[in-house]
């Protein structure tokens, strides 16, 4: 292949993000090139996907040794581990679509050598966005946003070095159940919080989406991916998924990027950046979608959007909280093991419980997760 193309290494080429970044380096085969793949568990996925883009590196975290070397003899590929490869091939962008604490060494490792990421996992950021931020300002890489949202705004800024940002205003669909009334919300089944009206997820963030968990991580994302501090963020509902957020500038205007809700959008705009390439979704049609809606969330039915921007303002290791014990709670609750309503009253709970640390190294954040998990598992194990 030439050596002009873009060479990207997807982490989590499996998950939602990782299938959905690969549409689009398929989409545009004389632009990508695919030199490395890792994933966490769906060998059988990932061996298709190999096949495929025949990539130099793979790496499967949970498959059986030999499968994973066989697989990577049949393609000419070496078998490296996922927080080893950012070092081991020469690359443009790595595509961080892996979930959770994973992805966090490989993109402040990508961040140290100069590399630009596109970051798609939200926890990163949540968790260690002051470590993130400074090995992005020490080594040099760059981080191009993933999340529509975080994209939008990162979109909004182009040419605006210089200008004050007087507000950053994340848009928010509402989720599955925003139509449900609130003395509903108790009897919620896992496959009604996980019928988003607009857009294609995964399970866990579906699900957050629906308790706008997921609008608070991202406002603690923008306070360190823009340099904006908190007061300056807000969220507002807006069903459509049209608007995905708006920047509002010193003089009073506002710029907003739209589109169709499809995360392969963002996705091409982070791995293509600067240039904007040919379309390989959708175009937006306004005259059928007709009328745009904005309205403010209400806290009362959202706890867990009062309590993420909470922990945000309190910084320290209380992200790192928030984030582990709103895993643990939405698995149970896919599970079926507890109620809708029980996952920010496990949240509320960890937050409460937990001494939090100022400005916390690695080895604290990985404290305060484990100590986060092992919190929210016991005390939803009592409760069962």
């Amino acid at each position: 292949m030439g050596r002009d193309l873009t060479r990207v290494l997807v982490l989590g080429s499996t998950g939602s993000i990782g299938t959905q970044t690969l549409d689009v380096i398929r989409s545009l085969p004389t632009h990508f090139q695919v030199v490395g793949l890792a994933a966490g568990s769906n060998l059988d996925l990932l061996a298709q996907q190999a096949r495929e883009f025949h990539p130099q590196l793979l790496w499967c975290e949970r498959a059986a040794p030999p499968a994973l070397a066989d697989l990577a003899s049949q393609i000419g590929a070496a078998v490296i581990p996922l927080e080893e490869m950012v070092s081991a091939v020469d690359l443009d962008v790595v595509a961080v679509g892996t979930a959770g604490r994973a992805g966090l060494e490989p993109t402040l490792s990508a961040l140290q050598q100069g590399r630009a990421v596109a970051l798609a996992n939200k926890e990163v950021i949540v968790m260690a966005g002051h470590l993130v931020r400074r090995a992005a300002d020490e080594g040099g890489g760059q981080l191009r946003p993933v999340d529509s949202e975080h994209s939008a705004i990162w979109q909004c800024l182009w040419g605006e070095e210089g200008n004050d940002i007087r507000r950053i205003i994340l848009t928010a669909s509402g989720g599955a159940l925003r139509n449900l009334p609130a003395r509903s919300l108790a009897q919620v089944t896992p496959e009604q919080a996980l019928a988003h009206p607009t857009w294609k997820m995964g399970a866990k963030i579906t699900v957050d989406s629906a308790t706008l968990l997921n609008k608070g991580l991202e406002t603690i994302e923008a306070r360190w991916l823009f340099d904006v501090p908190y007061d300056r963020v807000e969220v507002v509902q807006h069903a459509e998924s049209i608007v995905h957020s708006l920047v509002e500038f010193g003089d009073g205007s506002v710029k907003a990027q739209l589109g169709n809700p499809d995360m392969r959008l963002p996705i091409q705009c982070a791995l293509s950046y600067p240039r904007r390439l040919q379309p390989t979704v959708a175009p937006l049609d306004l005259p059928a979608i007709g009328a745009l809606t904005f309205e403010t969330p209400d806290l009362d039915r959202y706890p867990c959007l009062r309590l993420a921007m909470e922990a945000g303002h309190q910084g320290g290791t209380y992200p790192t909280v928030l984030a582990a014990a709103d895993e643990i709670a939405v698995g149970a609750f896919l599970n079926g093991a507890i109620r809708f309503t029980q996952i920010p009253t496990a949240i509320a709970s960890a937050l409460d419980a937990h001494t939090s640390t100022p400005d916390p190294t690695l080895g604290e954040i990985d404290e305060a997760d484990r100590w986060a998990r092992d919190f929210a598992t016991h005390w939803l194990a009592a409760r069962v």
